[in-house]
C-alpha cells in the first residue's frame, strides 16, 4: 500500500513531521501506564517500526464507545431480510452503480478481462460498501482499532492484528495515523478494506505506482476484482439459485452458514426445498431462508429460499454475512439490467 501520494495534500507527511505528540497530551492508549499497548509497542518495533513512533502514534489514539456501540448494532445482526434489502436496493443506489460502470467503463472491462469479475459485481460491492466512494466513512481509523484492539469483548485479538497492520502501513508510507478516517470497524477507501486486506490485495490498477483506494476508483475496481480472483472467484458461473420450500423451516437443514456449498440437492428435496427446475444448480449448495414480514396483518414471518453457489460464497468472504451476499447479488442484477438499458442516462431522480 503506498499512501504518502494519497494523503500528501494537507497531511504531514515530511519524515520529520509524523506524530509530533505535544506533551500532555496523551490518549486513552499510553503505552507507558497499559501493558497490553506497550506489548503492541514492542511487537511493532520486532517489525520494523520504531519504538518511539508507535509509542507516539499510540498517544494520540482516543476511546471510542460510540465504535463499540455500532458494532453490537451491525444491521446483519439485526435486520429482517425485507429490511435490509431495503437499505441497498434504492433506485437511487442502482442508477449510480451504472453511472459508475459508464464512467469507469475501461477499468471495468480491464478488471473482468484479468479477474474475471463482471463489471456489476465490483460495482455492487462499492456500492453497498460507500455508494460508490461517497460515504466512506468518519471514524478515524486510529480511533476505531485501537478501542476494539483493547475493548472489545470477544474479537480484540483480530483487531489487535488490524491495528498493527494499519500503524505498519502508516509508518512505512509515511502518513500520519490520525489523518486516516472510515468505517467504525476501521475499514477504509471505496471498498472499505480493512488494514490486512489493504495490504495483501490492494492493487495499483491505474499504473501510477500508488495504491490509492481513498480517492482512485480505478485503484478500488482493481482491488475488488483482485480480493475476489484472490478467494477463488470462478467466471461466468452463477452466484445462486432460486428454490422453494415449506413455509416453516425445516430442522434438519442448516441455513445461512457462510462456508462452502455443503448440502446436497437430494437432502434439500428430502427436507422439502426444491431448486428452479431451469436454474441447474450444482449438486452441493448452500441453503438460504431469507426471512421476511408478510403482507398482510398476521405479523406472520415468511421466508425466501434460495441456493448459493461457490460464488454466492466467495462473496462472504468480504464480509461473512449472508444478507450482505444477498444484497450484493441483487443489487449486482439490477446495476446490470439498468446498464443494459441505459436507464441511469434517462433518470432525473
Amino acid at each position: 500500500m503506498t499512501v504518502s501520494a494519497i494523503q500528501g495534500k494537507g497531511v504531514l507527511a515530511a519524515a520529520g513531521l509524523l506524530l509530533l505528540a505535544s506533551p500532555g497530551l496523551a490518549g486513552d492508549f499510553d503505552p507507558a501506564s497499559d501493558d497490553e499497548v506497550a506489548a503492541l509497542v514492542e511487537m511493532l518495533g520486532e517489525q520494523g517500526v520504531p519504538r518511539d513512533w508507535a509509542e507516539s502514534a499510540m498517544r494520540q489514539a482516543d476511546f471510542s464507545q460510540d465504535v463499540l456501540d455500532a458494532m453490537e448494532g451491525a444491521a446483519e445482526r439485526r435486520l429482517r431480510w425485507d429490511e435490509y434489502r431495503e437499505i441497498f436496493l434504492q433506485r437511487d443506489r442502482i442508477l449510480q452503480g451504472a453511472a459508475f460502470i459508464d464512467a469507469h467503463h475501461d477499468a471495468f472491462a480491464r478488471a473482468e478481462a484479468e479477474y474475471g469479475v463482471p463489471p456489476e459485481v465490483i460495482a455492487a460491492i462499492i456500492g453497498v460498501e460507500t455508494k460508490y466512494g461517497q460515504f466512506t466513512g468518519n471514524h478515524r481509523v486510529l480511533d476505531s482499532l485501537s478501542t476494539l484492539a483493547f475493548h472489545h469483548p470477544s474479537r480484540h485479538r483480530f483487531f489487535r492484528g488490524e491495528l498493527a497492520a494499519f500503524l505498519e502501513i502508516a509508518y512505512e508510507e509515511g502518513v500520519e495515523p490520525g489523518s486516516l478516517h472510515g468505517s467504525y470497524a476501521g475499514a477504509m477507501g471505496y471498498p472499505q478494506f480493512i488494514p490486512t486486506s489493504y495490504r495483501a490485495y490492494a492493487v495499483d490498477f491505474d499504473g501510477d505506482d500508488i495504491r490509492d483506494l481513498w480517492t482512485n476508483p480505478v485503484d478500488a475496481i482493481g482491488s475488488v476484482g483482485n480480493y475476489f480472483a484472490e478467494h477463488g472467484w470462478r467466471p461466468d458461473e452463477a452466484i445462486l439459485s432460486e428454490a422453494s420450500g415449506p413455509q416453516s423451516l425445516p430442522d434438519d437443514v442448516e441455513f445461512n452458514a457462510t462456508r462452502p456449498p455443503y448440502a446436497s440437492l437430494d437432502e434439500l428435496a428430502e427436507a422439502g426445498i426444491e431448486a428452479d427446475a431451469a436454474a441447474a444448480p450444482p449438486e452441493e449448495v448452500i441453503p438460504l431462508a431469507f426471512d421476511y414480514r408478510r403482507d398482510d396483518d398476521s405479523d406472520e414471518i415468511g421466508y425466501h429460499y434460495r441456493l448459493g453457489h461457490h460464488n454466492f460464497y466467495v462473496i462472504t468472504r468480504y464480509n461473512h454475512s449472508h444478507l450482505y451476499a444477498m444484497a450484493v447479488t441483487e443489487l449486482s442484477e439490477q446495476i446490470a439490467a439498468a446498464y443494459e438499458e441505459g436507464a441511469w442516462a434517462q433518470d432525473d431522480s
